[in-house]
């Protein structure tokens, strides 16, 4: 197989994965066979593109050419792109996703695909035009753990699935760091339902092999926000976390060598603010989230996420005609401070990070029970790396191509990336009407 060319925009942190597999220089990733090139690269911050730079020159690899994004379409042509991969905020996949297209590249984007239905319909209409590739980087598809309850209804242990129940913990440090990024802005990020929900939603249309139909949503900001705050008499707060010590939920980049290096340093060049105060005004995202979503196979899914939790981790149960399966996993039994006074951000990004909590350790557990049967735990493979284990399988598969895949069918394709963020589209839509959403009815295309 001939080397690809491949071109990337959006340096933030992760873009890191992608950047560090393809130049070998990402300790802890395996490296990409030789049939993967990162040639060109392009990220409206300079001072970032700069950092990578920094890392790829000190591991001896060549340095990618520098492009602005405003000329994606010369990038592509000149450099001889045969995918872009897109990395940037979510507001802004839907244009560079078509762009790149007509340019005459494949993409691989980041979840989610976009935030909108309009900008679906937008890459459903390029991709038709020219009949490029795109694929939606679903890593949590690649965790072992998720993997084996995928392969658990494949096989029928359970017989037809019948419902799930999902429920989702973001604790008190990654749950509260959407509300300090761009995320915090629904315009930015479609909010928690569409940036964080669609791996989830992702998820169960992947192991149940069901297409979402219908959507009925709750949902509100509840915990963070400068009303909120009010409410419970917390009184005047630094706008930003950077020097804001002894407050659990500041962030200070000046502490985080990989933070302070990517974005305290690279303000100057945009003015973008990575530890805004959870507890200011204008936030426009929820913090809790609920849905009851409709299958086209008759199952239904009743789903809940919290953004403002102690712990952080997921329970999914699926009921089927013949047993239950239980899926229980813990990414941070608690939020503590660790002997450096400092907490990780993402626990599932840095699994051997965290302290752990005596009562609840980090731990996963997958139970299956069939009728008339006792209950059995079923043995999950160990990963490799973040997201559960699932980045480094995610990676061989995304830049070797491997086809042989078929009994999980783990790569994700445009479909997948519409069918998992058309439940939040919907449950958007229902979260402002107040009524279901029929997903059809959004003429998504897929």
């Amino acid at each position: 197989m001939a080397q690809e060319r491949y071109g990337l925009i959006g340096t933030g942190s992760r873009a890191g994965m992608y950047i560090g597999a393809l130049t070998g220089t990402q300790l802890g990733a395996e490296r990409v066979p030789e049939v993967a090139q990162l040639v060109a690269w392009s990220d409206v911050n300079p001072g970032r593109l700069d950092v990578y730079e920094r890392q790829v020159v000190a591991a001896g690899h060549p340095v990618p050419a520098r492009h602005s994004v405003d000329d994606l379409e010369r990038m592509i042509r000149d450099e001889r792109l045969d995918r872009v991969i897109v990395t940037t905020p979510d507001f802004t996949h839907a244009d560079y996703v078509v762009r790149a297209l007509r340019a005459g590249a494949d993409v691989v984007v980041e979840k989610p695909l976009t935030i909108d239905a309009e900008s679906v319909r937008r890459i459903g209409a390029a991709i038709a035009e020219t009949g490029r590739e795109v694929i939606t980087t679903f890593n949590y598809r690649y965790s072992p753990r998720n993997s084996t309850l995928r392969q658990v209804i494949a096989d029928g242990e359970i017989g037809a699935v019948t419902s799930v129940h999902f429920e989702w913990a973001l604790d008190t440090v990654h749950g509260a760091d959407y509300f300090r990024r761009w995320h915090r802005q629904k315009a930015n990020s479609g909010g928690l339902f569409i940036h964080k929900a669609s791996h989830h939603f992702d998820l169960v249309n992947w192991w149940i092999a069901a297409t979402p139909v219908r959507v009925f949503a709750s949902g509100g900001l509840r915990f963070y926000g400068a009303e909120n705050a009010a409410a419970r008499g917390l009184g005047a707060r630094p706008s930003r976390g950077t020097g804001a010590a002894g407050d659990p939920f500041a962030l200070d980049l000046a502490a985080d060598e990989r933070l302070k290096e990517l974005y305290l340093d690279q303000e100057q060049h945009d003015g973008y603010l990575r530890d805004r105060d959870v507890f200011d005004a204008g936030i426009t995202i929820e913090d809790n989230l609920a849905a009851l979503v409709d299958y086209d196979s008759g199952a239904t899914m009743s789903y809940s996420l919290n953004a403002h939790a102690p712990w952080e981790g997921y329970r999914v149960t699926v009921n089927g005609t013949e047993g239950r399966a239980e899926l229980e996993v813990v990414e941070r039994g608690a939020v503590l401070i660790g002997d450096d006074g400092r907490v990780v951000v993402d626990p599932s990004m840095h699994p051997d990070a965290s302290p752990e909590d005596r009562v609840r350790p980090d731990s996963e557990r997958l139970v299956v029970q069939r009728h008339w049967e006792g209950a059995r735990v079923v043995p999950i493979p160990e990963g490799i790396g973040s997201h559960g284990g699932g980045d480094a399988y995610l990676l061989r598969h995304l830049f070797d191509r491997v086809t042989d895949d078929a009994p999980l069918g783990r790569v994700a394709g445009y479909a997948d990336g519409v069918k998992a963020v058309s439940v939040g589209i919907a449950g958007n839509l229902s979260l402002a009407t107040g009524e279901p959403v029929r997903i059809a009815d959004l003429e998504l295309g897929v």
